[in-house]
């Protein structure tokens, strides 16, 4: 067995011996064989350049603490010196960390005087912030008052927002001292949480301080849609809003009945006041804050139903917000039902009537011009065969409305006139109702519409979608419809509780979600705009944006 491999050496040894340079490859590759598998059976460790060592993020001259290598520990020691204490947590790599360091720094030079700023770099892997902590993102804003924290700024990175939520920790509670202030507290955005304390007996009354970190945890379950709290110290004022006995808590509301702290139910904690506080809270008008990135934020309130986007600039530093008032009103009228039939105890008091608007065709020679009426179901007087109590439309009686209104539909395609003008004519059906026409000429700059397919209205009435001089469609269907109408106040009172479809109302600060205005079709200047997007329905409606954007408008 070994002789026949001899014979292949020597046989080997022979041809290299008569080609040297043969055998001088052959041991060229042996010796780089040899050295490769030393290398990769050996033990050493992988060549790794070492990261370079940070650096501050943060100018020498900056009243922000910059603690660039990661020291949280003498962080947590800083903070035990200061009443408030801001953290900026930072990755030095990361875009919008670099991006926020100049708004912090702008918001650290207004408030170096009261604020602690402190800035930690938590992405050096040999600080004790990346060993103790660990995020999904950078950066973090964390804010500790005194002991209390951290309590999270999820808003957005600017300098005004930022330095409007560090206020609001300092001073969670504000001080309501007359009837002019208590009438400003309530009629706000937010919802208001009234505390009545007297303070002549002691620096802090009983239950203040309780009272006092209440609005600290509201502050940090809800950044958006946050509750203002306030003190009243005066027994006189309390006594307005039916508080009369000290460590009373009131949650005022503006639609439902206002609430008064259950004492005698829940125990009277810090958690148990933010809790309640949140669970009755009644919110009409809510901030929407989209961060930029990939979200379902938009996507999951337009599944609500139909939507109001109103889309202001918004200055959150500013005392007076003309705009936003106007807004405020303009929302509490439409969801103002307390003059529902619910709520209607006499009988010579007439019930809101179920409405709906119809757009008629245009005339034959003004293609521009339509006829736009009120059509609306109205209960006879005197005769009441059984009352009413639901608050809501009944589509039976307005199904049946717009087929009477068929029937008489050449009379209001003949009628012009620039001055809105009423008619009244008896149901088909029932004697007990009346439906009442209120119509006017606009021209069509007037009427801002998305047409679909007029076919899809005619059949839903069983009518022949041929026959496009009777096309009458209504709100509820597809169709022409009208967004720029000229309607009373009355009209808008309660619309809320006239229709089946409710229409959520939500604001966005133009300053920093215009892209999404643009692609609804804004093109105003003054980045004021406003749309009605309804998903279900796939089509929306923009504001006559040659119109300035104010409550009537609105209307």
């Amino acid at each position: 067995m070994l002789r026949p491999a001899w014979l292949h050496v020597q046989r080997l040894l022979y041809l290299m011996g008569r080609r040297p340079d043969l055998l001088c490859g052959a041991i060229a590759l042996s010796c780089a064989l040899f050295v490769a598998l030393r290398f990769t059976c050996s033990r050493a460790k992988d060549v790794v350049l070492p990261a370079k060592p940070p650096v501050h993020f943060f100018p020498l001259q900056s009243p922000v603490v910059d603690l660039f290598l990661g020291q949280i520990d003498y962080a947590e020691h800083l903070r035990q010196e200061s009443e408030i204490t801001l953290y900026f947590l930072y990755a030095p790599w990361c875009a919008q960390s670099i991006a926020a360091r100049e708004e912090i720094e702008h918001v650290a030079n207004n408030l170096a005087d009261q604020v602690l700023f402190v800035a930690v770099n938590c992405w050096w892997h040999h600080g004790k912030c990346r060993k103790q902590r660990s995020f999904f993102f950078y950066p973090v804003i964390h804010l500790y008052h005194r002991s209390f924290g951290p309590i999270e700024y999820k808003g957005p990175l600017t300098a005004g927002y930022i330095e409007k939520f560090v206020r609001r920790v300092m001073s969670p509670v504000l001080y309501v001292p007359s009837m002019e202030k208590l009438k400003d507290f309530l009629f706000n955005l937010e919802p208001g949480v009234l505390g009545f304390f007297e303070f002549n007996a002691s620096p802090q009354p009983p239950g203040y301080l309780t009272f006092f970190r209440s609005a600290l945890h509201s502050l940090q379950k809800d950044y958006i849609d946050t509750i203002r709290f306030g003190v009243i110290t005066c027994r006189a004022l309390a006594k307005e809003i039916s508080l009369s006995s000290p460590g009373s808590v009131y949650l005022h509301r503006n639609l439902n009945s206002s609430l008064v702290y259950p004492h005698q139910e829940m125990n009277f904690t810090a958690a148990n006041i933010c809790k309640w506080a949140l669970d009755n809270r009644e919110t009409l008008l809510h901030w929407i804050r989209p961060h930029g990135g990939k979200s379902l934020l938009l996507n999951n309130e337009l599944k609500k139903g139909p939507a109001l986007f109103m889309f202001i600039p918004f200055n959150p530093l500013a005392e007076e917000q003309p705009l936003l008032h106007e807004i405020m009103e303009v929302v509490m009228k439409y969801n103002s039902c307390t003059q529902s039939p619910q709520h209607v105890e006499r009988e010579d008091v007439k019930p809101f009537p179920c409405c709906n608007t119809v757009v008629l065709p245009p005339w034959p020679l003004l293609s521009r011009v339509h006829n736009v009426c009120e059509l609306c179901v109205n209960q006879s007087r005197g005769v009441s065969p059984l009352p009413v109590t639901e608050p809501h439309c009944n589509f039976v009686d307005i199904a049946a409305a717009l087929d009477s209104f068929y029937l008489k539909e050449q009379i209001f395609l003949n009628f012009m006139s620039t001055v809105r003008g009423c008619s009244n004519f008896l149901s088909s059906y029932s004697p007990y109702f009346f439906y009442s026409a209120c119509c006017q000429t606009v021209s069509g700059g007037r009427i801002a519409s998305y047409q679909d397919n007029a076919s899809s209205v005619l059949s839903s009435q069983g009518k022949d979608p041929n026959e496009k001089s009777h096309i009458v469609p209504h709100i509820e269907e597809k169709g022409q419809r009208t967004s720029s109408y000229d309607l009373t106040s009355h009209a808008l009172t309660g619309l809320r509780c006239r229709t089946n479809k409710t229409l959520n109302m939500y604001l966005l600060d133009s300053n920093i979600s215009w892209v999404y205005a643009e692609r609804l079709g804004a093109s105003s200047q003054e980045r004021k705009f406003a749309a009605i997007i309804d998903l279900k329905e796939e089509i929306h409606y923009i504001i006559d944006q040659s119109q300035p954007l104010i409550g009537p408008t609105l209307e």
